[in-house]
């Protein structure tokens, strides 16, 4: 059960609607409503990770996954089987779901593929140039004196 009221974090800061956002979503979240498709996520490089869900039972056809404002929604809704069948045991669950990851900043998807009843989804983040760190050179002293020196001799 939900303790926490965090309307007052919205009307008090500017700037920080993620974080609050994340926090509201980490504890309203209930582990007990998402527990299927059962999923691994692995970390493969050290910008890249891999989604596997076990999709056993559904063919690619029946599998979708987006990528929605930082969020990786996955669903899956099996088609109606016209053949009449009788099971002595089902075990196999085949029921639709939607399961949902929150993705960071930069992340995106690359590529997904389904085979042996595992959904991989790759993830690679991609940092945009303008925000990678970069080294500015130290100039020697003499060198900009110079340059305003020749500057001021023309004016």
């Amino acid at each position: 059960m939900r303790t926490f009221d965090l309307a007052p974090l919205y009307r008090a800061t500017v700037g920080f609607d993620q974080m609050a956002e994340m926090m509201d979503r980490v504890l309203t979240n209930d582990a007990s409503a998402q527990t299927y498709p059962p999923y691994n996520i692995e970390k493969t490089d050290e910008q890249s990770w891999r989604i596997s869900l076990a999709v056993a039972g559904f063919t690619d056809e029946d599998l979708t996954v987006e990528v929605r404002e930082n969020a990786l929604l996955v669903t899956g809704k099996k088609a109606e089987d016209e053949t009449p069948r009788t099971y002595l045991h089902r075990g196999i669950a085949t029921r639709a779901f939607e399961r949902r990851f929150h993705i960071a900043d930069h992340v995106r998807a690359i590529g997904a593929t389904h085979e042996n009843g595992m959904l991989h989804i790759d993830l690679v983040r991609e940092v945009p140039e303008a925000l990678k760190p970069r080294r500015i050179e130290i100039g020697k002293g003499a060198s900009t004196q110079k340059e305003l020196v020749d500057a001021q001799t023309v004016n």
